[in-house]
């Protein structure tokens, strides 16, 4: 078993497109996938979450989902407003761990690398799992700085980044989207791994498999 983390230098960049088409590329290359989403918050029981979109973009069947918080807040947050029990690191690794006969598994995080999922972070969750990340971040301004931090906050604490994705790269791509395309690796030193179109989340399941793998860099391999 594999297993990728999946961060973002914010919410709404873009994670769960990335997932979704991670899966789907691996899926294509005839590999067995899981996606686990530890904590999903905006979301009412009994509504469509995370899991759900990556469910109907890119097929996979095999997801798990540990906790879920209606308010669209940190999940560690919305569980105290809801009176509900926060996650442990300890129950997520061993949600993970159930999914071993998988040859990928996937973690969606919550929100950004330092976001509280419950009494850890994905940068704790990394830790203990020995499982590298992958960081999803955005095209336009401000991208270098909170990339940045979030590159060097998993250098600090000793985990392993595999790779920059874009979230929603541009149809018409603007000056500052452009030179943040050369200059993500360069000032992280992390290598640009793939750029997802901008509204690829809309497509149906058919168009979206058609192209997913052609978002990733030829060389670049999920399965770490």
């Amino acid at each position: 078993m594999s297993v990728l983390l999946i961060t973002g230098t914010s919410t709404d960049v873009g994670k769960t497109v990335v997932t979704a088409a991670i899966a789907a590329a691996t899926l294509a290359d005839g590999r067995s996938v899981a996606v686990c989403k530890p904590g999903q918050t905006g979301v009412a029981p009994g509504e469509p979450g995370d899991l759900a979109e990556i469910e109907r973009l890119s097929g996979v069947m095999r997801t798990v989902e540990l906790a879920r918080y209606p308010d669209p807040l940190a999940p560690d947050t919305a569980a105290r407003r809801a009176g509900l029990p926060e996650l442990t690191l300890a129950e997520t690794v061993a949600a993970i761990d159930s999914l071993a006969d998988a040859d990928l598994v996937l973690v969606e995080g919550a929100g950004g690398l330092l976001v509280r999922l419950g009494d850890f972070t994905l940068v704790d969750l990394a830790q203990k799992l020995g499982a590298p990340v992958l960081v999803v971040t955005a095209a336009g301004l401000g991208t270098l700085n909170h990339t940045e931090l979030t590159t060097r906050a998993l250098h600090s604490a000793g985990v392993r980044c595999v790779g920059l994705v874009i979230g929603a790269w541009p149809t018409e791509p603007d000056l500052a989207a452009e030179c943040n395309r050369t200059d993500l690796p360069r000032v992280t030193g992390i290598d640009l791994v793939g750029a997802v179109p901008a509204g690829a989340g809309r497509w149906d399941r058919e168009r979206f498999l058609t192209a997913a793998a052609s978002w990733f860099e030829p060389a670049w391999s999920p399965l770490v």
